[in-house]
């Protein structure tokens, strides 16, 4: 019998994970055949080990993204929840909210400012929800109660920062492995605005298609290559998903790169695990630290760019966090396997920026304790759904000018 490596650090397997993880960018009638190009490898060669590392769990799935904050309202939740209740937020959360995407246990090394917000979530609703009554209804729902009065000093039991900007959104473990401290880009980051991008309902159809994980069964070659008489290039990887839509093949591609057109497309990815063991008991990475800055207003997009130039961030945007995080309006994400390697990164950044005159009144770093990732849900059927289901008037969830 041959045994197709499912390791991260063989070779081959490299190769395709460097370019799969966060390098194909947008709709691809043959996302497969994309990663091939880019790694230098054979068609069959990448299908054969991404097939071999997802049946095996070392990529816990295979799925085309979305510019989710083009599509529906979203934001990071801090959450201030009781010791004794964190985990049972946490589970809740993670299993009975599908609009609660990364759901992430934090804490600080010292009891700084913030301190007390110890689960951290990203979160969406469709466009004309409220996240504000979002967040109301999952701390009914999860019967969170406020009896920690040594923790809540009159704070907030949730603090909805949406981000203004984005600089880097891609997350790319294994290119990221090997990093120096101080690796940066030629130029400062590009920069994103969020904005609302209004769908047809065939556009809704054929993006929900989209969307789903992939199965080991949709990625074999006979048919993901074959299926209705197209070869990958002509869009046959999509066949499968298009009859879900219920469209045509042709139909189904030409929404799909119209909407790429229309920034709501983000990349064909392949995902690892975070935190938890790889099957084979590997982690990709150990530690996460979700970094704060707090630099002088008007010099957000400036600084926000400098941070996302740097290549171990995964994440990096303009948040408003308030007094209880003190006054931070940057934020990003950096994952490695080694704590004090990454507050080297860190330190990096806080250098560069001080060179370029931009003084940092605060900083903080909230580690990454036990966490959970999903794919956020925003079609606006599946909210309304989603609140009959719970007692819940979809038409009291609307946004009436709040958050």
């Amino acid at each position: 019998m041959i045994t197709v490596p499912i390791s991260i650090d063989d070779p081959l397997n490299a190769r395709i994970l460097v370019e799969s993880e966060d390098k194909i960018v947008g709709f691809q009638r043959d996302p497969v055949g994309a990663i091939a190009r880019q790694s230098g490898l054979d068609r069959a060669v990448v299908t054969e080990r991404l097939l071999a590392m997802l049946a095996a769990g070392t990529i816990r799935r295979i799925r085309q993204t979305l510019l989710a904050t083009n599509l529906a309202h979203g934001a990071l939740v801090a959450w201030r929840i009781d010791p004794a209740q964190l985990n049972t937020a946490f589970d809740f959360m993670f299993q009975q909210d599908p609009f609660s995407g990364h759901v992430v246990v934090r804490s600080t090394d010292s009891a700084t400012t913030g301190h007390v917000y110890r689960l951290w979530t990203t979160l969406k609703v469709p466009e004309g929800y409220s996240l504000h009554k979002h967040c109301q209804l999952l701390e009914r729902l999860a019967n969170l109660t406020s009896n920690d009065a040594t923790t809540s000093k009159g704070q907030p039991k949730f603090l909805i920062l949406p981000a203004k900007r984005l600089f880097v959104l891609g997350v790319g473990h294994v290119r990221r492995k090997n990093l120096q401290p101080g690796s940066k880009a030629e130029v400062p980051a590009e920069v994103l605005t969020p904005q609302i991008v209004h769908l047809t309902d065939l556009d809704w159809q054929v993006l929900v298609a989209l969307k789903g994980e992939f199965s080991v069964a949709e990625l074999e070659p006979t048919v993901a290559v074959d299926a209705a008489g197209y070869s990958a290039e002509q869009g046959g990887f999509w066949a499968g998903r298009a009859a879900q839509a219920g469209v045509d093949l042709e139909t189904f591609c030409t929404v799909a790169e119209s909407l790429n057109a229309r920034g709501v497309i983000g990349r064909f990815s392949t995902f690892l695990e975070h935190v938890k063991p790889l099957a084979d008991g590997q982690r990709v990475t150990r530690f996460n630290g979700l970094f704060h800055w707090a630099v002088p207003p008007g010099r957000e997009i400036e600084a926000g760019r400098e941070i996302g130039r740097f290549h171990i961030m995964t994440h990096a945007y303009w948040r408003e966090g308030g007094p209880e995080f003190g006054q931070v309006n940057l934020m990003g994400v950096a994952h490695g396997t080694d704590r004090d390697l990454l507050l080297a990164h860190k330190a990096a950044l806080d250098e560069h920026l001080a060179a370029g005159g931009i003084t940092v009144s605060y900083t903080n770093v909230f580690w990454g304790g036990r966490s959970e990732i999903k794919p956020s849900e925003i079609s606006p059927l599946a909210y309304a759904q989603w609140c009959k289901g719970h007692g819940v008037d979809p038409e009291a969830m609307k946004d009436d000018g709040g958050v």
